[in-house]
């Protein structure tokens, strides 16, 4: 179940003009609220799976926010 605060960072993601203020916890926070599978890859790898649909993001270090191209491809995935 979505809280508001995952409402807010799935809003943030599809903002115009796109962000780099998101923060990747938050970003996660709400991935598992809507049922994504996340586990860890190497290093700073994340991967991340929903019905069949599967992605590679890399956590942001040492910042805690998602650039824009990362945001970008969250849209898309």
């Amino acid at each position: 179940m979505m809280k508001s605060k995952h409402i807010k960072t799935f809003k943030e993601i599809y903002d115009s003009p796109v962000r780099s203020s998101i923060s990747w916890k938050d970003i996660e926070g709400m991935l598992a609220a809507l049922g994504v599978e996340i586990s860890e890859g190497n290093g700073s790898r994340v991967r991340l799976a929903y019905n069949g649909v599967r992605a590679t993001f890399h956590r942001p270090h040492p910042k805690k926010a998602t650039d824009k191209g990362a945001v970008v491809s969250m849209r898309c995935f």
